[in-house]
């Protein structure tokens, strides 16, 4: 058995070194800054507690799996205080940074959060996160088949997406 001591140092290495990875990934999948910074701070928090058992398996890959099911969770409760409170309304569409003054990357961002959860969080594993077809399914506990569906159909929504918003700013211009 290993040393507290050095499990605590391979710990706070691993959180300082994918925390800001960890974020992006979670603004991807619920576009919003917020919810993301606190999707990552419980899965830190809950990866530490698990830490020991965790340097056996993909500390990375099991990392992602918490950021996905603290987003469901919160997902899920809020559709549920939406139900209970019908005044307060959550965004179907990621927020956009305001900071980020890009039309491309905000037609991306507007693109990838009109898709579903499953589909979003399909696109942004493997071509956000470039993982493989495996690694999503193990990450998201669905078979391979799944992914590729999910990925043949979000890529075509977005492009979809994309040429219409294009189109769409194209038209503008001209006016």
């Amino acid at each position: 058995m290993r040393h507290t001591a050095q499990i605590e140092d391979e710990y706070r290495e691993f959180a300082a070194t994918r925390a800001t990875r960890l974020r992006d990934f979670a603004y991807l999948l619920c576009g919003d800054w917020h919810r993301a910074e606190d999707a990552v701070q419980t899965t830190l928090t809950k990866l530490y507690v698990r830490w020991p058992k965790t340097l056996r398996i993909s500390a990375d890959a099991y990392a992602r799996k918490i950021v996905l099911n603290c987003l469901r969770d919160d997902w899920r409760s809020a559709w549920f205080r939406r139900e209970k409170s019908a005044g307060d309304e959550m965004p179907d569409r990621a927020v956009q940074d305001p900071a980020d003054g890009h039309a491309d990357r905000a037609a991306v961002l507007s693109a990838l959060a009109s898709l579903s959860r499953r589909q979003r969080a399909v696109v942004v594993l493997r071509y956000w996160e470039d993982r493989s077809i495996e690694q999503t399914a193990e990450i998201l506990g669905c078979s391979i088949g799944t992914v590729k569906s999910h990925t043949a159909r979000g890529l075509q929504a977005l492009r979809g997406l994309l040429d219409i918003n294009t189109s769409t700013q194209a038209e503008g211009a001209r006016r």
